[in-house]
């Protein structure tokens, strides 16, 4: 029964993250982002088949790569999504088509690994995945979060507007009547 709850957590999951990062969202800035992440690690480290059969070497290997996998999967993930902030100071994001890409080769790539852990007699459990899982959305949050940090610090008042005096142009003439540009004023 654990195996279903575990599929039912991972699918759950998966949709939620990527149905929610297709669409226009709020960034959380404030300090929980590594909360989700935090609970799929909890829920997959306290699995006694993270380590599944009697392989355990060639298993611990295929753990690692699939984590290396999904720490990639994560970064590239946070670096194809784009970041901007509204007037009213709120930050957020939305993942783009090159997402969708870097989902795709992630899940082939997680795909092709289970596929020859398997030929070689290497079955990881379904905790493996949630624990790389885990890892791919900790580091897609910390990217954004460190990405979004100077965005949500203290705004710079704004300066009154100033005219722009014009410098001379060549051979001392000034580019414009009374060396002044009335047009043009920058903050």
């Amino acid at each position: 029964m654990a195996w279903f709850v575990n599929a039912l957590l991972i699918a759950a999951v998966a949709a939620l993250a990527i149905v929610r990062q297709f669409r226009a969202g709020r960034v959380d800035t404030d300090g929980r982002w590594w909360v989700l992440p935090g609970i799929l690690a909890f829920v997959a480290l306290r699995e006694p088949d993270l380590l599944g059969g009697d392989r355990h070497t060639a298993s611990a290997a295929v753990l690692a790569a699939d984590l290396l996998m999904g720490l990639a999967l994560g970064a590239g993930w946070a670096w194809t999504t784009r970041i901007w902030v509204e007037t009213d100071g709120t930050v957020w994001s939305k993942s783009t088509k090159a997402s969708v890409v870097v989902w795709t080769a992630g899940v082939g790539l997680r795909a092709g690994l289970f596929a020859c852990a398997a030929m070689a007699g290497v079955h990881q459990g379904s905790s493996a995945l949630i624990l790389a899982l885990a890892a791919t959305l900790l580091v897609r949050s910390g990217v954004l979060h460190g990405a979004c940090s100077p965005c949500t610090g203290p705004r710079p008042q704004p300066q009154p507007l100033r005219t722009v005096t014009a410098c001379s142009g060549p051979r001392g003439r000034s580019p414009c009547d009374g060396g002044r540009l009335p047009a043009l004023a920058f903050p």
